[in-house]
């Protein structure tokens, strides 16, 4: 969170007529002083009213081989960079991290153009000038802001801050009817070059937004914007919202067309597959069918196999040539009575004959 004194100051309204020296106003009244220090690491930057200031110590300038050497402590370089620093992007930040980084032992001071300055000799701002105040402050390299900074410096500005360098890119700037401001500052011997970051810019960033002007007029209209804030006209503003839907549903065409296409290559993936296995399936019962009924083949052994066990369970069994061979003792003879001629004898008589003689021949047994 910042301190109370600079959400303080940030949240008053400055009035063109009447600015006090640095862009304070009549209602500001005496801002807090506090000692000189570098902030910028962890709470937003001072502006140049609020920081106290020494004026018993005489301001000696340094040079630039004692500044490259390192100064002690207490006495750091202080180097000057100033600008418009519009919509604050990282080529701002670039170029105040070189600034900070000219010598061993800096202290950057950031001046931001007012918007008066800024509209009368650059052109109209996106951000107004508390803004682009506000953006340099929270900036990591920046230890001290001066507000309402001059266009072209002069060496009053430069002693009454205690300027020993002013950094800047080293390409000549043109504007207020001369062909470089900053070229008193070379020539004394007070200017320290930094790098421009190419492509990146203010102008830059404006011209994305000019040209893609009805992608963000329809994006802020699709958030909650009128189209009475954005300046667009009622026709416009229902041009956008059809061109809205007609992306919409271009949108899910497309997406179906993506799910179409993936469920179609799912499937002839899934197919491919598929043909890959009923072709081993195939081969691997083409291969059994071979195995079970081919020429050579396990039914056709079965089969030999089989008919060999018929052939031997319905054939006689013949008793082996070489087994020995048993006397059978002769039947007893039986006679009938009162007759000479054995008669001829059925199955049935035959049996009870048999019983008969059985039965005789047992009691001759016990006779």
């Amino acid at each position: 969170m910042e301190p109370p004194t600079s959400s303080r100051l940030n949240s008053r309204k400055r009035r063109k007529d009447g600015s006090g020296p640095n862009g304070a106003t009549e209602l500001d009244g005496i801002p807090p002083k506090m000692s000189r220090r570098s902030l910028g690491l962890r709470e937003p930057a001072p502006f140049s009213d609020e920081v106290e200031v020494d004026y018993s110590k005489p301001y000696i300038r340094v040079t630039y081989e004692e500044a490259m050497r390192g100064t002690p402590l207490d006495r750091p370089v202080r180097v000057y960079a100033d600008g418009i620093f519009d919509l604050f992007h990282s080529g701002h930040a670039r170029a105040l991290m070189q600034a900070k980084n000219l010598f061993p032992n800096t202290y950057l001071i950031v001046g931001v153009c007012s918007d008066e300055l800024t509209h009368n000799f650059k052109g109209f701002t996106v951000m107004n000038e508390n803004e682009r105040y506000d953006a340099v402050q929270h900036c990591r390299y920046v230890d001290e802001v001066v507000r309402n900074a001059p266009w072209t410096l002069t060496p009053e500005f430069l002693a009454e801050h205690r300027i020993d360098f002013v950094a800047h890119d080293d390409i000549p700037y043109s504007s207020a009817g001369s062909d470089d401001v900053y070229k008193h500052i070379k020539e004394a011997g007070m200017f320290a070059p930094t790098q421009r970051t190419e492509g990146i810019s203010t102008s830059d960033i404006i011209t994305r937004i000019v040209r893609d002007y009805d992608v963000y007029a329809r994006r802020n209209l699709q958030r909650g914007y009128t189209a009475k804030e954005l300046n667009v006209s009622f026709i416009n503003e229902k041009k956008y919202h059809l061109q809205e839907r007609v992306d919409k549903v271009k949108k899910r065409v497309k997406d179906v067309e993506e799910k179409s296409k993936e469920f179609v290559q799912k499937v002839e993936e899934k197919s491919i597959d598929l043909i890959q296995k009923w072709e081993e399936k195939s081969r691997e019962f083409i291969g059994n069918f071979l195995e079970m009924f081919g020429p050579e083949g396990a039914l056709k052994h079965m089969l030999k196999e089989g008919k060999g066990r018929m052939l031997q369970a319905i054939s006689p069994k013949q008793s082996p040539s070489s087994s020995p061979t048993h006397d059978r003792s002769p039947s007893p003879s039986f006679r009938w009575p009162f007759s000479t001629k054995t008669p001829p004898s059925s199955p049935a008589n035959r049996s009870r004959n048999e019983s008969a003689v059985t039965y005789d021949i047992s009691e001759d047994e016990e006779d």
